[in-house]
């Protein structure tokens, strides 16, 4: 425990016996398992007699129509036992998350270098990667699209373009004081899990498919195997222990791997196993939408904005997959932690010839919020403003407000009611001394004139929820057995972030046992069934709230077992420390227990949750989408050479709301691990596509993921005292994609270095991901610009 957890700790108040385990910074369920090897993923499940290995064959255009296909050096191969094409899909040649738009395998027609086009089966993995390279493919090229202003240029989309309004922008744009123009460009984000893409599938007596597959969402994985394999849901099983990391990049693209493994399962009647290389991985599989911006904006002599009109265009890649409610998340998180009055929002989703881009953390939370804070950050330089003074002149106002004026209801329609924004930043600013800094700052870059030092404070407001609202359900199944331990199996998916462990504290709060009593099983699609993926950061949420439900009812029936025996009404009974009490009467859980199942009595639970209020017209897109928000704040400091672009991090200051946090060591550490991950998308993570639409960035020594050595010497997290207003999981907060947005604040700080170059009178032409050639970029731009004046 770091000294940030201690001084969190510090000032709880021990609770009632009840809360032995919640609260509490317990360490991961899987920790001993991890750092000893015995944790076992998808590739570790040990392999039964007869398990063959398959490759996928990849398009190497972005845009062609296959003209003949000549598989005969690939069949002959070393160790080859089988080739399949679309033509041997039993079932439905479709694995698209929403719409029917994605293949499993190209069929006449690829779209980008790396679309699947058929499938080898050999005796290894390294003889089925092999063979997969000895077609011969005869296209005719088409023309390709790449980028998202190309797309839009085209009026290429893979969905109708999106339209939010409110007030009246045009009028309100055409009276402000101020007006700006101007555009801007965020990269995407390749997931980068530790674990690949994988999927085990093993044929089963009468036609049934168990399939063991690394994914956030074994519900849609086991629709997606039955519709290829042409079989009802009930003859499909997918399992899921855990996953060596997810981020969004396993929530629907799992399904091409589970779909080709269980198609060669099923055809040859013999386990198959599909694990993808790093670089198939990074050129099959989807990644965060790269966004561009245009962007009009009016604003006063304080810096409130009085109206904005933007238009997002991302990149979807060839088809829908998620990208529909990515951009929606967008256009809803576009205020980030400000109040827009009159605002015209417009996203589209362009159809581009590249990777069908997906899910990934933040789920285009980031894109959208990145937008506004890259504004206000133009509108104070415009002022002479500190960014910070401006920020908190458009923070939304307080929850209590009421009347025409109120300045607490988001562009989409929903209230905030529990904005701690203002406190929060106030407390970040005292405690990481902005002031006192920002002086220093100043101070070095008057007397340097090659380093400059840029500082940043940047805030958070994220909703928290599925903004589909059928999604925001649950289930989870509790069993007690006659020894007193428990057994907890639900529909989240572990992939590293803890969430076992939070639930598994739910339930041993619940029952009043110690945490290691408790025992979550594997992911299981016929245990608990129609799940939602794990995103969304609902994961706690969710499943612990089901979870909880199914304990209480187990708790209720032992209560009034106990209640029996020691002459007491129900409501006396305590459950705490493996013992049930009513006064100074006490037994052992276990005891009680036994004495429930020799009456008979109900030991197992089915739970079930699902998520208040919340409720969305996709038409008006207007409603309430989120059943709360989740607040943070960041400030970075960074130092960047201005002749050779080089920069670095040199201290970061966070503090996020968790609400009342299950596990606050849990929760410390996905607030760095989502701070250190967006700083990379925002710094060193760049993705590019070369003329012909190939990925050239698809390995480790391309594509560069921070590493410790990006990590500040100085991060200082803390979590914010504070308890969920909204009736969550002991009231608790998620805190899985808001860290995420958190570094802002690095980005920011480097355009604030870069602005020191021209004394702060230009502002930057700053790119995300700012790599050392966007620095390099951004700095001959202000001396150019400098110099005319």
């Amino acid at each position: 425990m770091n000294q940030h957890t201690e001084a969190f700790l510090a000032p709880l108040a021990q609770p009632p016996h009840d809360w032995a385990a919640v609260g509490k910074p317990h360490p991961h369920e899987s920790a001993r398992l991890h750092v000893t090897g015995e944790a076992v993923y998808t590739d570790d499940i040990p392999e039964l007699r007869g398990t063959l290995h398959a490759a996928l064959g990849l398009s190497q255009k972005a845009h062609a129509r296959v003209r003949a296909i000549d598989l005969e050096k690939v069949k002959a191969a070393p160790g080859v036992k089988a080739v399949f094409t679309a033509a041997d899909i039993p079932g439905d040649n479709e694995c698209g998350a929403i719409l029917h738009d994605d293949p499993v395998l190209a069929d006449g027609l690829v779209q980008y270098v790396g679309q699947p086009l058929f499938i080898v089966v050999a005796d290894s993995h390294e003889l089925a990667r092999r063979a997969a390279r000895l077609a011969v493919i005869d296209y005719e090229e088409l023309p390709a699209i790449l980028t998202p202003r190309q797309a839009h240029a085209a009026q290429s989309y893979v969905l109708p373009p999106m339209h939010l309004s409110r007030g009246e922008p045009a009028i309100a744009l055409a009276l402000a004081p101020h007006r700006l123009r101007g555009q801007f460009d965020v990269g995407g984000q390749e997931q980068f899990y530790l674990e690949g893409q994988i999927s085990y599938a093993i044929p089963k007596e009468g036609r049934g498919m168990h399939v063991y597959c690394s994914t956030q969402h074994p519900s849609e994985m086991q629709h997606h195997v039955a519709t290829v394999l042409g079989l009802a849901s009930h003859d499909v099983l997918v399992e899921c222990r855990r996953m060596g990391g997810g981020f969004g990049g396993k929530e629907s693209q799992s399904a091409l791997w589970a779909c080709a493994a269980a198609v060669a399962a099923a055809r040859l009647q013999r386990p198959v196993k599909l694990r993808a290389d790093r670089d198939d991985d990074m050129m099959v599989t989807g990644k965060r939408h790269c966004f561009a911006y245009d962007y009009e904006i009016g604003y006063d002599d304080h810096g409130r904005i009085v109206a904005a009109k933007i238009e997002m265009i991302s990149r979807a890649g060839f088809s829908a997959d998620l990208s529909g409610p990515v951009a929606t998340r967008a256009v809803c998180h576009f205020d980030n932690a400000y109040y827009l009055s009159d605002v015209d929002i417009r996203a589209m989703c362009g159809k581009t010839n590249t990777q069908s881009n997906t899910a990934f953390r933040g789920f285009g939370g980031p894109q959208g919020a990145l937008a506004i804070e890259y504004i206000i950050d133009d509108i104070a330089r415009h002022l002479g403003r500190d960014p910070l003074e401006i920020r908190r002149n458009n923070f939304y106002g307080p929850s209590d407000e009421e009347g025409p004026q109120a300045r607490n209801v988001t562009h989409y329609g929903q209230k905030v009611e529990d904005n701690i924004i203002p406190a929060l930043v106030d407390q970040l600013e005292r405690s990481s001394r902005y002031q006192e800094r920002r002086q220093a700052v100043a101070a070095f870059n008057a007397g340097s004139t090659v380093l400059k030092k840029g500082l940043a404070l940047t805030p958070v407001k994220f909703g928290i929820s599925f903004n589909v609202p059928h999604l925001n359900q649950a289930g989870a199944l509790v069993h007690v057995y006659t020894d007193g331990s428990v057994l907890v199996n639900h529909g989240g998916t572990e992939m590293g972030q803890g969430l076992n462990t939070k639930v598994a504290q739910v339930v041993a709060h619940t029952l009043g046992v110690p945490l290691e009593r408790v025992r979550c099983s594997a992911t299981d699609t016929s245990k608990v069934a129609n799940t939602s993926a794990t995103a969304a950061s609902t994961g706690s949420d969710l499943n612990g709230k089901a979870a909880q439900d199914a304990a209480l009812q187990v708790r209720t029936r032992l209560a009034q077992v106990a209640a029996t025996l020691l002459g007491v009404e129900p409501t006396a009974v305590r459950f705490a420390d493996g013992r049930v009490m009513a006064g100074a009467q006490s037994m052992a859980f276990a005891e009680l227990v036994m004495k429930a199942y020799l009456q008979r009595v109900q030991l197992w639970s089915d739970g079930f949750y699902s998520t208040p209020k919340v409720h969305w017209d996709a038409k008006r897109m207007h409603g309430h989408p989120f059943f709360y928000f989740a607040y943070a704040a960041a400030v970075s400091e960074v130092v960047i050479d201005t002749l050779t672009g080089e920069w670095k991090l040199l201290q970061a200051d966070l503090l996020y709301d968790a609400g009342q946090s299950l596990n606050p060591a849990l929760d410390i550490g996905q607030v760095e691990g989502g701070f250190i991950q967006g700083m990379g998308w925002l710094t060193t993570e760049e993705l590019w596509w070369n003329k012909d639409g190939k990925l050239m960035t698809h390995a480790p020594s391309t594509y560069k993921i921070p590493a410790i050595s990006d990590c500040p010497a100085r991060l200082r997290t803390e979590l914010f005292q504070n308890r969920n207003v909204s009736d969550t999981i002991h009231r608790s907060k998620a805190v899985g994609e808001p860290p995420l947005l958190l570094p802002f604040s690095v980005f920011l700080a480097i355009r604030d270095a870069v602005s020191a170059v021209g004394g702060h009178r230009v502002n930057p032409p700053l790119r995300a991901p700012a790599t050392s050639e966007a620095i390099l970029d951004a700095v001959d731009a202000v001396r150019a610009a400098t110099a005319s004046r």
